[in-house]
């Protein structure tokens, strides 16, 4: 008869439940800040060199790897940092200048800087009066009362 291990029993019950997707994998804030958007990705434990950045169309994957620490050989008794690798995909809108998206990875953080481009900032347009008469200056006469 085989020995109670309420840890594995637990695992049993819960099966994939307990598997985390992307969006708690990769933990995402996204702002904006003047002219560019950024999103901060937590990728803690990860090596730089497994994160993989692809851009295709107005889609921008981000894919990483979190490797298990440990051999095959250990015994379980709470794992709840996930390990593998993840993806998180997120879909741009128009206006952005894709291809001066910037990616930096410090402190486990990676950070996209997604600048706003230049054609859809907010710009002021003069308006042009054909038969306005051009007013020079000082040719207004001043008047006072007293």
């Amino acid at each position: 008869m085989a020995a109670f291990d309420p840890f594995r029993e637990m695992d049993r019950l819960l099966g994939d439940v307990t598997r985390t997707p992307a969006s708690v994998a990769m933990p995402m804030d996204l702002y904006r800040t003047g002219d560019d958007f950024v999103a901060h990705i937590d990728l803690p434990g990860v090596d730089p060199d497994s994160i993989d950045i692809d851009m295709d169309g107005a889609t921008v994957t981000i894919r990483a790897e979190r490797k298990t620490p440990v051999d095959g050989d250990a015994q379980w008794l709470v794992r709840e940092r996930a390990a593998g690798t993840f993806a998180r995909q997120l879909t741009l809108g128009r206006g952005l200048a894709t291809d001066r998206i910037s990616a930096d990875y410090s402190d486990g953080v990676l950070t996209l800087t997604i600048p706003v481009a230049e054609t859809a900032k907010p710009r002021k347009i003069a308006v042009q009066h054909p038969n306005r008469p051009t007013q020079i200056e000082g040719s207004v006469e001043e008047t006072h009362e007293a």
